[in-house]
């Protein structure tokens, strides 16, 4: 049955590869082998947009080599106009796929798991498949910021089986993704998706992950948390608003 589903969908894999310059061909080789395993026809989305007269940043002349030898890449190196949620909404409405997978290209996500979340959502006919990292071996600083936002968004969104809400890769239907409005232009964008699916009651699976040092330096703030719960205070305000 679940290869019967591999063969009929289609997976967009969504890469934010912002600052990863010559990591890219790397990682992109390892998501390439875990998509061949799981045996679908898949694209890969590559975003590589880049700030204005940034000339050290290599990525989107990387991005763009890699789209003119492989036909399943797709190359997205707009001048920015935002941070990640930016980056990943203008990938996510390029993307074709009867699945969408969404991952960070820092090699901190493994790109391994994106054959099983993938394989997760298919084969439990789920429509949100996701991460949780079981084992961090970030600083211990957003170590510690992570359990603190993820433990103020269960207080403020009760009843959704999510564990960490931050975590990638999320891999979801094209059904549920056309219901998400997201606008985000920041790192508030993965609790926005997870917020729409507390809201439409998605059917949600999860699986444990190591979480990796990466090969950039973070472009979390340390007063990411500040910012986050601000995010999500307006959020649940908005949800009173939202006609069920």
């Amino acid at each position: 049955m679940l290869e019967t589903q591999c063969s009929a969908a289609r997976i967009s894999v969504v890469i934010l590869c912002y600052k990863a310059g010559s990591t890219i061909p790397a990682f992109v080789q390892a998501v390439s082998a875990a998509m061949d395993r799981l045996g679908c026809d898949y694209e890969l989305v590559l975003v590589g947009n880049h700030n204005r007269g940034d000339s050290a940043d290599a990525t989107p002349e990387v991005v763009r080599a890699l789209a003119a030898e492989n036909s399943r890449v797709i190359p997205l190196t707009l001048e920015k106009r935002g941070m990640m949620g930016w980056d990943a909404r203008q990938g996510l409405a390029v993307a074709t796929g009867d699945v969408i997978a969404l991952i960070d290209g820092d090699n901190q996500m493994p790109p391994e798991d994106l054959e099983h979340v993938c394989r997760k959502l298919l084969d439990e006919n789920l429509e949100l498949a996701m991460t949780c990292r079981a084992v961090r071996k970030d600083g211990l600083l957003r170590r510690v910021n992570s359990r603190i936002y993820n433990g103020i968004f269960r207080v403020l969104f009760p009843g959704y089986p999510v564990r960490d809400v931050n975590s990638k890769p999320k891999a979801m239907t094209r059904a549920f993704f056309d219901t998400l409005r997201l606008t985000a232009d920041g790192w508030f964008l993965d609790a926005e998706i997870i917020i729409q699916a507390r809201r439409h009651k998605a059917r949600l699976g999860q699986i444990e992950t190591v979480f990796h040092q990466g090969d950039r330096k973070s472009f979390v703030r340390p007063d990411a948390v500040l910012e986050f719960v601000r995010c999500l205070l307006a959020a649940r305000l908005k949800e009173f608003f939202i006609k069920p």
